[in-house]
């Protein structure tokens, strides 16, 4: 079985629902994985839009997240977080400009073979550097938004 990350919200390539986006409530959307290696300690979730004006935009850092989980209920918030680029801690949803036509939004759940020893507020730079050797798989969800 491969690594696998669906959501309960939205199917591969759909558009996440505005419960989840800056329109709504901006939760997070329910997400639940599947496949993760037998020898995987953690896992770390990136979320990111590769769509954004001014270059990929990033959404949601997370990790310290138990493999055996098997998933994060809507608005569960993990153990650790980072910094988005709207500068805060969490979870940001889906906010692209108004008129700026449909963008992506990336899920990437990261099976590390070791746990993370990083602060609440880590950046992205942080995390990357922090996940360089240690993945062992990836899984990945792609959602859409389009602010009219």
């Amino acid at each position: 079985m491969s690594f696998a990350l669906s959501s309960l919200a939205f199917a591969e390539g759909q558009p996440v629902p505005e419960r989840h986006t800056c329109e709504g409530k901006n939760s997070s959307p329910p997400l639940s994985w599947s496949g993760v290696p037998e020898e995987a300690r953690a896992l770390a979730l990136i979320v990111e839009d590769p769509d954004a004006p001014r270059g990929v935009w990033t959404h949601w850092l997370a990790w310290g997240i138990e493999p055996g989980a098997g998933g994060l209920r809507e608005g569960e918030r993990p153990r650790a977080e980072g910094l988005n680029d709207f500068g805060k801690v969490g979870y940001g949803g889906p906010c692209p400009p108004h008129g700026h036509g449909p963008h992506r939004y990336v899920f990437r759940l990261h099976a590390l073979d070791t746990r993370l020893d990083l602060a609440r507020g880590a950046t992205k730079w942080e995390l990357e550097r922090a996940l360089a050797g240690h993945v062992l798989a990836v899984a990945e969800l792609v959602g859409t938004f389009e602010r009219r």
